[in-house]
């Protein structure tokens, strides 16, 4: 069961089915959909959640295996069951935490026989030139951050965001002339302690892992960017227990940045302020989202959350900070996860002050995505209408790029992330 195995059915039977399973810090969500490989997209057939207990995760990552297990075969039973089928086996799990890092390495090369033609083996060796210099430079960066040296990393998700050759954007370079080459390739890679703790919930359930995701980038690749040349934004996850980033240039994905602090932080604060206990505190800050408090009371619990929403804002403008070090972010800002609820969030987003330092194009805009955004996934069940559903149909939206037709150079990714997953 490797995390880039491949699929052999293609009969009509309960093997045409996958599962999305997004395992949140307050929520397990659980999505079983069909994937039509002749039109490229997936049809949402069952929907599941199971409220996580607060000791199963921690700052998005798995804390208590057996608890997750329990809450994950309860959400993929309520998703199997609405879609009228007995079991689903194949997925696709997203993962989050502060230490699951992306990070775009660009590469030059230059080729000493300019007026050959590009082949196969020579692409190959510049692809794998790439991912070494990137595996480096992030073991680097979590030895930092960490203190530790010798942090087991892997990588999850590799993507090719830019190829030129002497300075032309092309889309596959065989058979192309030239002298400088340059591939920009994203890559996602999380601790082997996360990663384990997933495949050990995977083997419980008896789930054949097609991959594991970094889920800022299944967000980021959830609308078809790659498609968009020129298009560029910033999007932002408000999860229980993290804040996921993605950042993207162009048309290519950048990088991703997380910090520990989502949704949870402002019920403990209601919690404390009320003297109330957490879940019904949870209930209380629903209600208050949802707009179903009155005018008073929700402009007190607005103040309240005031300091937590500045906290919040620090850790955006610091992630953005380490962004913008060669160039200008993008101006569009795109919400999505259950914490981006909170009126607060968007409202601290649309102030100028924490913009002042950070050099945006131009005036701030955010807007939420919604699961109609999503390209090549449509909901036959109907019960997804929030933004906090985006992350499970994101990962749903990658395994239509798994089970579909391999391009060049995606193939020549794949092999040269075998090689150092090795």
């Amino acid at each position: 069961m490797g995390i880039f195995s491949k699929i052999f059915s293609t009969g009509k039977s309960s093997s045409d089915y996958y599962l999305s399973l997004d395992i949140g810090t307050e929520v397990v969500k659980a999505l079983v959909f069909k994937v039509d490989t002749e039109n490229g997209s997936g049809i949402i057939k069952g929907v599941g959640r199971s409220r996580q207990g607060l000791k199963d995760m921690h700052s998005g990552a798995v804390s208590d295996i057996t608890g997750v297990i329990e809450n994950c075969r309860h959400a993929i039973d309520a998703a199997v069951a609405m879609a009228g089928i007995k079991k689903v086996e194949k997925a696709i799990v997203g993962i989050a935490g502060e230490l699951v890092k992306g990070t775009t390495t660009t590469v030059h090369y230059e080729r000493i026989k300019p007026e050959m033609r590009i082949d196969f083996p020579e692409l190959k060796n510049i692809i794998q030139k790439v991912q070494w210099k990137a595996f480096d430079r992030i073991r680097q960066q979590l030895a930092w951050e960490t203190g530790h040296n010798e942090i087991e990393v892997k990588l999850i998700n590799a993507a090719i965001v830019d190829v030129r050759i002497d300075g032309y954007k092309i889309t596959n370079p065989l058979g192309f002339q030239g002298k400088d080459v340059s591939i920009s390739v994203f890559n996602a890679y999380a601790p082997m302690v996360h990663l384990g703790a997933l495949q050990t919930i995977a083997d419980e359930l008896k789930l054949d892992l097609l991959s594991i995701a970094a889920e800022p980038y299944a967000v980021a690749k959830s609308m078809g960017v790659d498609d968009i040349v020129d298009f560029s934004a910033i999007f932002v996850d408000i999860g229980g227990g993290t804040t996921d980033i993605a950042l993207v240039r162009n048309g290519g994905l950048e990088g991703t940045k997380m910090f520990a602090l989502g949704g949870r932080a402002f019920t403990k604060r209601l919690a404390a302020e009320l003297g109330v206990g957490f879940e019904e505190a949870e209930s209380f800050k629903i209600r208050y989202a949802e707009g179903k408090l009155g005018r008073d009371v929700s402009g007190k619990i607005e103040k309240m959350f005031t300091d937590d929403c500045n906290v919040w804002l620090s850790g955006v403008e610091l992630s953005l900070s380490e962004f913008s070090e060669n160039d200008l972010l993008p101006n569009k800002i795109f919400l999505c996860g259950g914490g981006s609820g909170l009126p607060g969030i968007k409202k601290a987003l649309m102030t100028s002050a924490w913009t002042k330092n950070l050099p945006f194009a131009k005036e701030v805009e955010v807007s939420f995505l919604q699961p109609k955004d999503v390209v090549n996934i449509f909901d036959e069940t109907r019960e997804l209408r929030d933004p906090q559903d985006i992350t499970p149909m994101g990962l749903a939206n990658l395994v239509i790029e798994l089970v579909g037709e391999e391009k060049v150079l995606a193939g020549i990714l794949r092999r040269a992330v075998k090689m150092i997953q090795k």
